[in-house]
């Protein structure tokens, strides 16, 4: 119902995530605005890739949320953005699998972003890393921070 969508409240999440070795020692970190609040997150893992740190971000700063809300959510891993808005409804449509028949690679992180997604009416963008864009600076260091309190 687009009236009911648009008494939701509108926030802003910015995600990264990072790697020191790929696979290797990992992170990920989330801003998420609202109005004049601000909130930081971040986490991390002992072995992991970088593509794992990427959807966490984007899962965690979903997960955060208490309520369905209208969401502008900011990677800038093309990898989380062109699978979210592009490949998974054919990976659905197969059971999981690939164009080329293989099991989707991270299908587990996939199936949880799906689910957060369904809850909120999710608007994605893709920034360019480390490109001086101030909360993507912000959610990259928050990832190396979830990477330093291992």
């Amino acid at each position: 119902c687009k009236f009911y969508v648009n008494l939701m409240k509108t926030v802003n999440i910015y995600t990264d995530g990072a790697c020191r070795g790929n696979p290797g020692i990992g992170g990920w970190g989330v801003l998420i605005e609202f109005g004049d609040t601000r909130k930081e997150y971040y986490g991390g893992e002992l072995n992991t890739t970088n593509n794992q740190m990427e959807l966490m971000a984007a899962i965690e700063g979903l997960k955060a949320l208490k309520e369905p809300c209208n969401v502008n959510l900011t990677t800038d891993s093309k990898y989380v953005m062109q699978g979210i808005t592009t490949w998974i409804a054919n990976w659905k449509k197969n059971n999981w699998k690939s164009s080329s028949n293989k099991n989707v690679k991270n299908k587990d992180l996939w199936i949880e972003l799906d689910k957060y997604v369904e809850i909120h009416n999710v608007k994605w963008s893709w920034v360019k890393g480390h490109s001086g864009h101030e909360q993507n600076e912000i959610a990259d260091h928050l990832a190396n921070k979830g990477i330093d309190t291992l």
